[in-house]
This record gives C-alpha cells, sequence and structure tokens, in this order.
C-alpha cells in the first residue's frame, strides 16, 4: 500500500504500553501524521521505582511509544537496553534519559521533546494528562483496589468496577487538540482497566472523543483478563470503553480478531486463564457501530528480554501490526 503525501491521514492512537507499540509500528509505515497520546498512571517495574524515588512522572509507557515512532535502529536499541546489575539493575537507559532531561529541566514535556529529537522520531509523543495521580478501582462490594500496576494484574471481585483518580485529572490541551484534529483516532488494545481507563477517565478526554470529527476506531483485545473480563465479548469491550468515555456512540469501528492463535500461544493462554474474545454477530449487527472481524494475530516468535523486571506480566500474543495498520487506513479512506 503506497499513500501519496498529500493522502496521509493525520491518525491518533490512544492508550499505552505493549498495545500502542504495536500499532505505531505499524502505522508509521503508512503516515508520518502519527501522534500517541499516552496514559500517565504507570507505576511498575523501573517505572515505578522512578517515580516513587524521583517523584517524576511516569516515563515507561512514553518511552515505548517513542521506540515506536524512531527511525534510528542504534538509538532505538539503546533506549530499550536493560541494566542487569547493581543498583540500575531492572532499569531501562530510556526511562532513565527521560527522566534526568525531566528533572534537568523541569518538565516532563521537554523530556520527551529532547528524546524525540535523539531517536528522530516519526510522530509526536503526548501525555494524556500531565497531572500526577493514582489510578484507583473500587468493586461493588466496596474492596478498593490502588495502583496502576496491582490493578492491571489482580483479580477483581466484580465485573465492570468503578474506575478514578485519587485526584481531580485533566486532559492536557495539547492532547484535546490532537484529538479534535484527527482524521482517525485508534483506542489501543490493552489491559481494560489498567491500560486504557487511565487514558480515557481524564476529565475532558470523553467529550473531545465526542466532539471530533474523527473517525474512532477501537482496536479490541485478543484474549480475556481472568478475574477481570471472563466472558467478555466484542461488544462488552466497547461498551466498557464508552463507560470510560461517559459517553454513549463514541465509537465508530470496532476491529476484532477472527483468528486461532498457534497451538503453543493457545496452550499458554488456556492455561493461564486467558481465552480468546468471543464475538456474536447477530448481536453486532444491531450496534450502532461498524464491527470488523480479521484474522489479526501475530504468529512471529516474540523475544523477550530477561532482564525485564516485569517481562513475566506482559502480554505475549499481540497483533499483527502491518495488517491492523492496513485496515486502520482502508477505515480511514472508506
Amino acid at each position: 500500500m503506497i499513500i501519496a503525501m498529500n493522502e496521509q491521514p493525520n491518525i491518533v492512537v490512544l492508550g499505552g504500553g505493549t498495545g500502542s507499540f504495536t500499532l505505531l509500528s505499524g502505522l508509521k509505515r503508512y503516515t508520518s501524521n502519527l501522534t500517541a497520546l499516552v496514559n500517565m498512571s504507570d507505576d511498575g517495574g523501573s517505572t515505578g521505582v522512578l517515580r516513587d524515588e524521583l517523584g517524576v512522572l511516569p516515563p515507561g509507557d512514553v518511552r515505548q511509544c517513542l521506540v515506536a515512532l524512531s527511525e534510528t535502529d542504534h538509538v532505538r536499541d539503546l533506549f530499550t537496553y536493560r541494566f542487569d546489575e547493581g543498583s540500575l539493575d531492572g532499569h531501562s537507559f530510556g526511562n532513565l534519559f527521560i527522566s534526568a532531561v525531566e528533572k534537568m529541566t523541569d518538565s516532563f514535556e521537554k523530556a520527551i521533546e529532547v528524546a524525540s529529537e535523539v531517536l528522530r522520531t516519526k510522530g509526536r509523543v503526548i501525555p494524556i494528562t500531565l497531572q500526577d495521580s493514582k489510578l484507583i478501582v473500587e468493586t461493588k462490594s466496596g474492596l478498593r483496589i490502588e495502583g496502576e500496576h496491582k490493578i492491571g494484574h489482580m483479580k477483581i471481585e466484580d465485573q465492570r468496577p468503578k474506575v478514578f483518580f485519587d485526584k481531580a485529572t485533566s486532559v492536557n490541551s495539547e492532547a484535546k487538540r490532537a484529538i479534535m484534529n484527527a482524521d482517525v483516532v485508534v483506542i489501543a488494545p490493552g489491559n481494560l482497566y489498567g491500560s486504557l481507563a487511565p487514558a480515557l477517565i481524564v476529565d475532558g478526554v470523553g467529550d473531545a472523543l465526542a466532539k471530533t470529527k474523527a473517525k474512532v476506531v477501537q482496536i479490541v483485545n485478543l484474549v480475556t483478563k481472568p478475574g477481570q473480563t471472563d466472558g467478555f465479548t466484542v461488544s462488552d469491550y466497547v461498551d466498557e470503553i464508552e463507560r470510560f468515555c461517559g459517553k454513549t456512540g463514541i465509537v465508530d469501528y470496532a476491529v476484532f480478531n477472527t483468528d486461532e492463535p498457534t497451538k503453543t500461544m493457545l496452550d499458554k493462554y488456556v492455561a493461564d486463564g486467558e481465552l480468546m474474545i468471543e464475538f456474536d454477530l447477530e448481536d453486532l449487527d444491531t450496534k450502532l457501530y461498524n464491527a470488523v472481524g480479521l484474522p489479526l494475530i501475530d504468529k512471529s516468535p516474540i523475544v523477550v528480554d530477561p532482564k525485564d523486571k516485569i517481562a513475566h506480566r506482559r502480554t505475549f500474543i499481540r497483533h499483527d501490526s502491518d495488517l491492523t495498520a492496513r485496515e486502520i487506513m482502508k477505515i480511514y479512506f472508506s
């Protein structure tokens, strides 16, 4: 697919972590007008340590998006390098770099700008908010879970819990402007309560998504999360996204997977209680959004960084970045 410069759409990817990384890696082949809007609630691994010890905003998901958009192989490898000994054990160089520039300039935005220059990124990375806050989930029984990392990886007593921040959090004006000026806004796949919710419940994000003239495309997750989304179908995921936004009718297209993983992948995920997300075509036909089913699983081997202290908690079944990007481009041109 060759896209002329004057036909390259302005695409915004909203989310954080591996889901955004995958989409950005594919989309940058088809457009230079890319913006990643990243949630600011990450508190696990290297990022969590830096937040606690230095009082900085979370660099981890921002780093992943910057690396995805980078045009420089060696520097990209440098930003993903993890130390495996000494006091820096478990830290990635990219996280340290971003945090160092933030401390030096007293500006997280400046830190992203400098990292973008070093990495020669094809596109922009913008934090969804510049306010430091803690993510909280509260169940109907009153169980209160605090912190994005804990929320993303523990069983929640009931489905569709209340999700909020410990303080008022408003959308970054640059992030809002990006949504309003976009041709397509893509809601990335990711942990529903630990990654997507903290991007969408920020005050002002739902309103911007409701008002933008952009096509809003949700890339639905591949598998369920045990103890959180057991039994969820494609339409359940879309419903939760719109609940986070506080608006119905936000999503214009829901792109979901119809493929089966390899036996090795399937055995691992079934053993962990993660099952392929099911879909009911008759039910989807009744929805206001367009439901698009495609074989989207990336079946190439995934390389695990042994220095990553929380690698065992990361998702290793992923969308095919190129196929997913091509579908987003088709939606833009439709």
